[in-house]
């Protein structure tokens, strides 16, 4: 089964807890702060694997977490920092975030790796707190949480060279005929339901990986038909080689076809319909086909392209298209990256929190910095609770909270945690 989209959840290792602790050797009663570190969280890792060509895993497994990291020990030891996560994806997987739609990545080389999720720092034990004025911190960070997200994962094919053209006019054929691929081929239109790959070898050490991309049809640039399905597996390939059945026994014009499809291309992506692209006139061992090539052949040489009268059925013409082919992926060059527009930002300074009321009227308090804090302070201890009240000081946030009309025992929510509201 082809599977070319996935959504999949990814949730990085947390932070280890700091170590709270103090020396306590022989002849030294009262040594000093000794907690250690917390490790780090692992992080979720993509990494392209070239033996998988479909994202059909992801219908079974959807949701990846990687190991937290250890506590901080004694004696100012580290925690253990966690493993990685590695989550295997095959070449062309394109990665979204799926809140925002925002491309992370686009992945197609062998072994080439993603962080989609990065896992949290590890909590500071007491140690890190000493200072000339607090010489026995008693208290320890909490583990920072690791980074979690939706993923959304779509396979665009890596091939060399795609097939095109409508419904039944031979590709499938065609691709079997060159290559040891096996599509499914009946004489119904849409046999073919998902993208075909096959290894074309021309001649000792001349290769090629050809697409048989599912047919299109008009109105595909709009999404009907496959449509978007499959349109967008051809935007990896270099050279295009157009399939006409120039018999016209489906009751079409082969020439009407080809302008159609080519419409669609272009439609759909300016840079699509300018690759280079060859014409296969098929189904020649018929009587039909072999009445009609002349007229074709004539108005598609009027076009600038090339056209190659060939038998999928019988293997006839197929060399010369496939030679053809060679030469013009030894011709070319790699377009130049799209232009984007340039969009100049005046930055304006993030505010360190907001604070809004919620449904019940509690006031809810969000910031990056304030809710890193909450997850990382360790409310049963004094004096990390004085130290967060501090920051919550230092924030701004009280006096903030004051001028919206906080009062005493009001309900305070920051990431999930309730407080409640005294006066200091």
């Amino acid at each position: 089964m082809f599977i070319d989209r996935a959504k999949i959840h990814v949730k990085a290792g947390d932070g280890g807890d700091g170590m709270s602790s103090f020396r306590r050797e022989k002849f030294v009663p009262k040594g000093g702060p000794s907690g250690g570190d917390g490790g780090r969280g692992g992080d979720i890792v993509l990494v392209v694997d070239a033996s998988l060509n479909t994202l059909i895993d992801f219908r079974y497994k959807r949701k990846f977490k990687a190991d937290s990291g250890d506590k901080g020990q004694t004696s100012n030891m580290y925690g253990r920092q966690a493993d990685n996560l590695y989550v295997k994806v095959p070449p062309g997987t394109v990665v979204r975030d799926e809140a925002t739609g925002e491309v992370l990545g686009d992945l197609t080389a062998e072994g080439q790796e993603l962080v989609a999720a990065k896992g949290g720092r590890g909590g500071r034990g007491n140690a890190r707190f000493v200072s000339s004025v607090h010489r026995a911190p008693t208290f320890a960070e909490r583990g920072e949480p690791g980074e979690e997200r939706g993923l959304l994962l779509e396979l665009k094919v890596l091939a060399d060279v795609g097939l095109v053209g409508y419904p039944s006019v031979g590709k499938s054929s065609l691709l079997a005929r060159v290559s040891a691929a096996k599509p499914e081929i009946a004489a119904y239109h849409f046999t073919t339901l998902t993208p075909v790959l096959g290894v074309v070898s021309v001649r000792e050490g001349q290769s090629f990986v050809l697409a048989d991309i599912p047919g299109l049809i008009e109105g595909a640039h709009e999404g009907k038909g496959l449509g978007h399905d499959f349109l967008r597996h051809i935007e990896r390939t270099r050279i295009i080689i157009h399939v006409l059945d120039v018999s016209g026994q489906e009751g079409r014009d082969p020439i009407d076809d080809y302008h159609k499809i080519n419409d669609e291309l272009k439609l759909y992506s300016e840079r699509l319909a300018s690759r280079p692209q060859i014409v296969a006139a098929n189904k020649m061992d018929l009587p039909d086909a072999r009445e009609n090539y002349p007229r074709v052949a004539e108005h598609i040489a009027a076009e600038g392209r090339e056209i190659f009268p060939v038998s999928a059925a019988t293997g006839d013409g197929l060399p010369a298209l496939l030679d053809r082919a060679v030469a013009l992926l030894a011709e070319y060059k790699d377009e130049p990256a799209p232009p984007v527009d340039t969009v100049v930002y005046t930055a304006k300074p993030e505010a360190p929190f907001t604070i809004r009321r919620d449904d019940d009227g509690a006031y809810v308090v969000e910031g990056k910095e304030i809710e890193k804090l909450v997850a990382m302070t360790n409310f049963a201890n004094d004096e990390a609770l004085r130290r967060f009240q501090l920051a919550w000081r230092r924030l701004g946030i009280e006096a903030d909270l004051k001028e919206r009309g906080i009062k005493e025992g009001d309900t305070v929510r920051i990431r999930g945690a309730e407080f409640e509201f005294k006066e200091s």
